[in-house]
Formats: C-alpha cells, sequence, structure tokens
C-alpha cells in the first residue's frame, strides 16, 4: 500500500475583482472549448464577442488584453485537465495502474486540444510556460509512481532512478514540440508511447 497523495484539486480562478462568477466560469469554459477547437492566435476581442455574444467589458473582467485571457484559458485548461487526471487515480493504489491511468489520462486530455491550440501554446511564450509548468508537474509525478513501484517491488530498482530521469527529458520533447516534428506524432499519441515504454522499462523481471 502507498501512501503517495494526489496534488490537490485547482479552485476556479479568481478576477482581478476577486473570485469568478458563475457567469465567468461558464463563460471561461465556453472560452476553453473554442480555443482547444479553433487556437487562439487569429482571434480579435471583436470577434471573440461576436462568438461568445459577450461585452469587451465583459471580457476584460476576465482579462486585461487578448493576451492574458489566452494565457488564463490555457492555465484554466490545464488546471481542469489536471484535477481530472487525479480523480481517475485517486482510488488507484498499484504503482502499475497508476502509472498506466495517469498517462492514459493525460493523453485523453491532450486530445481535447487541436494541432492549432497546440502550435498556438508552442508559438506564444506565455502560454508555453503554461503548458511547460504542467509538463515539470507530470515529469515529478512519473518520477513518484516509480519510487512506488519500486518500493512496492512491482516496479526494477535497477536502473529505476535513470528511467524516471529519461521519462522527463522525453515529456520535454514531447512539450517542446521536438518528438512531433521528428515523428508527426501528437502530444497524445507520445504521451501513449511513453506509457507503454516506461511499463515495459521498469516492470520487475523485464530484461532479467
Amino acid at each position: 500500500m502507498n501512501d503517495f497523495h494526489p496534488l490537490p484539486s485547482p479552485a476556479w480562478p479568481s478576477t482581478s475583482n476577486g473570485p469568478a462568477t458563475a457567469r465567468q466560469r461558464s463563460l471561461l469554459r465556453q472560452l476553453e472549448e473554442l480555443f482547444l477547437a479553433e487556437g487562439f492566435v487569429d482571434f480579435t476581442l471583436d470577434e471573440l464577442v461576436r462568438r461568445m455574444r459577450c461585452s469587451k467589458s465583459t471580457l476584460y473582467a476576465l482579462a486585461n488584453s487578448k493576451e492574458q485571457l489566452a494565457v488564463r484559458v490555457v492555465a484554466n485548461f490545464f488546471a481542469g485537465a489536471t484535477e481530472r487526471i487525479e480523480a481517475r487515480i485517486a482510488a488507484t493504489t498499484d504503482a502499475r495502474e497508476l502509472l498506466a491511468d495517469y498517462l492514459a489520462g493525460v493523453s485523453e486530455q491532450l486530445n481535447r486540444a487541436s494541432t492549432r491550440f497546440m502550435r498556438d501554446i508552442a508559438g506564444f511564450p506565455p502560454a508555453r510556460t503554461v503548458y511547460e509548468k504542467n509538463s515539470q508537474a507530470a515529469a515529478e509525478r512519473i518520477r513518484g509512481f516509480i519510487t512506488i513501484g519500486v518500493d512496492d517491488g512491482v516496479f526494477r530498482e535497477v536502473h529505476a532512478t535513470l528511467i524516471a530521469e529519461m521519462a522527463g527529458l522525453l515529456i520535454e520533447g514531447i512539450q517542446t514540440g521536438v518528438l512531433g516534428a521528428r515523428t508527426g506524432a501528437s502530444d497524445a499519441e507520445a504521451f501513449r508511447t511513453l506509457s507503454d515504454l516506461l511499463l515495459g522499462g521498469v516492470a520487475a523481471g523485464s530484461g532479467e
């Protein structure tokens, strides 16, 4: 039995004027779905006002500029994704299942994002920073799962730390777009493949 606790669930983001209202939370969800499907770089504020059927002042209550709004929506997406992934593994105690379910959850959440959305994140440094922080957090989670597996005897102790560090480098390659550019794979596909690679590499009895 492991004592690895999930990350705390993210709270609803607040606005510059205090906690977000129900209307603002709903608007953030709508913007998230729009950006996930169509990206965000090419939108103007006027077009967002038209698509959201709201006023500019309503959008400015969420952020002071289109760029800040994009960052907020991207952060909202990753916060929600983290919450759903953590809920998915909350009752899991077996390290193999933790690792597999966690990476499957990452892949599932990234599958919601269009190529355009991911491309816009990569090309917009403030949004890319949000993605980088989430990628770093994912690498830390994977290191933790491998440590649990070694302690529980379901993962090999030999090279477990090295494999965890290599996983971190692979996640960095996914996040930066290097792997996608070289292989043509989406980030979601890359995380599914990473799961297969890790489970095959650290499973007790593999390579022995």
